[in-house]
C-alpha cells in the first residue's frame, strides 16, 4: 500500500512540474527581444506583421496568450509553426522525435557497453595501470563537451581521413551514424564508467562476497553474478538519467552532424523564435525526463527486492 501511495504521488507530482516548466519557459520565450517576423529575408511591411499577429493572437495580452495555448495544449493542441506554416508542431515532433530517439538508443547502448565495462575493470584491477586508464577515460569524458567531440570525430574520420561522411541521416544501420552516436556516447559512458567503478568497489568489499570467494568460486563468476548485479543499482539510476539528457540534449550533435532530429529543428526554431516550437518541443522534453525519473524509481525493486518492502 505504502508502494502504491509513492507512485501515485510521482505521478500527480508530474503536472505541477510541467505547469512549472511550462510557465517559465512562455514568458521567457516571449521576453525574447524581436519577433517571429524580424528574421525575414527582407523586412515585412507593417500591414502583414498586424495581419500576421492577429491571425496568430500575438496581439492578445500576454496573460490570455499563456491561458489560450495552455488550452490548447491540454487538449493535445501545440499550435502552428510560424516558419513552417503548412505544418503543425505536432507534425514537426512527430517527423523528427523518432529520429533523436533511435540515435538515442544506439548511444545509450554505446554508453551502456563502454561505461560498464571500463567502470568493472576500473574496480577489479584496482590501482593498476588498467584502473588508471579507465579512471582517464572517464575523466576526458566528463570534461569534453559532446559538441567538441562530434567536430574533432567530423574533422579527423570525415574531413581528414574520408572514412566516414561528414553529416546526414540514413537510419541506425547507416555509417552515418557513427560520428554522432559516439559524440553522444562520450559524456555518458564516462558517467556511468565512474559510477560503476565506484559501486562496484564497495560490493566487492563486502561480506558476501567475501564469503563467495572462501567458498572458492571463480573471480568471474562472483564479480559477475554476485557483485555486478548489487553494484548496478546506482548506475541504472543514472542511466535513466542519462538516456533522457541524450535525447533531450542532442541539439549541438545533431546540428553539426546534419542530423534531422527534433535537437537541430529545436535550435533552428529558437533563431527564428518560432513560439510554438520552442514551447512544445521544452514541454516534451520535460516530460520525458521526469517520465524517465519515475520509470528509473520503479525499477528499484526488480534489481533489489528489499526495496519493494
Amino acid at each position: 500500500m505504502n508502494r502504491s501511495a509513492y507512485v501515485i504521488r510521482r505521478v500527480l507530482l508530474i503536472f505541477p512540474t510541467m505547469l512549472a516548466i511550462y510557465t517559465i519557459t512562455f514568458f521567457l520565450v516571449h521576453a525574447t527581444p524581436g519577433s517571429p517576423w524580424s528574421n525575414q529575408d527582407k523586412p515585412l511591411p507593417k500591414a502583414v506583421v498586424d495581419k500576421l499577429n492577429e491571425a496568430y493572437g500575438l496581439n492578445d495580452p500576454l496573460w490570455q496568450q499563456y491561458i489560450n495555448y495552455l488550452k490548447n495544449v491540454l487538449q493535445g493542441d501545440f499550435g502552428p509553426s510560424f516558419t513552417s506554416r503548412s505544418r503543425t508542431v505536432t507534425d514537426i515532433i512527430s517527423d523528427t522525435l523518432p529520429v533523436s530517439i533511435q540515435l538515442g538508443l544506439v548511444s545509450m547502448v554505446i554508453a551502456m557497453i563502454v561505461g560498464v565495462t571500463l567502470g568493472t575493470i576500473g574496480a577489479v584491477r584496482h590501482n593498476t595501470w588498467a584502473d588508471y586508464l579507465s579512471s582517464f577515460a572517464a575523466i576526458v569524458g566528463i570534461s569534453t563537451p559532446s559538441y567538441v567531440i562530434a567536430s574533432l570525430l567530423v574533422l579527423f574520420f570525415a574531413s581528414y581521413l574520408g572514412w566516414l561522411p561528414t553529416n546526414g541521416w540514413d537510419g541506425v544501420f547507416s555509417v552515418k551514424i557513427i560520428i554522432p552516436a559516439i559524440a553522444l556516447a562520450f559524456y555518458p559512458s564516462a558517467i556511468l564508467a565512474r559510477y560503476t567503478r565506484s559501486s562496484l568497489l564497495d560490493v566487492l568489499s563486502s561480506d558476501y562476497v567475501r564469503t563467495a570467494r572462501a567458498k572458492g568460486q571463480r573471480e568471474r563468476i562472483v564479480v559477475v553474478r554476485h557483485a555486478l548485479r548489487n553494484a548496478l543499482l546506482p548506475v541504472v539510476t543514472v542511466g535513466g538519467v542519462v538516456f533522457a539528457d541524450i535525447i533531450t540534449g542532442s541539439f549541438f550533435v545533431e546540428t553539426i552532424c546534419g542530423v534531422p532530429g527534433l535537437g537541430r529543428y529545436f535550435v533552428s526554431s529558437i533563431s527564428s523564435r518560432d513560439y510554438p516550437v520552442v514551447l512544445g518541443t521544452v514541454l516534451l522534453f520535460g516530460f520525458i525526463i521526469t517520465l524517465m525519473n519515475l520509470i528509473v524509481d520503479l525499477i528499484y525493486p526488480l534489481l533489489d527486492p528489499r526495496m519493494s518492502r
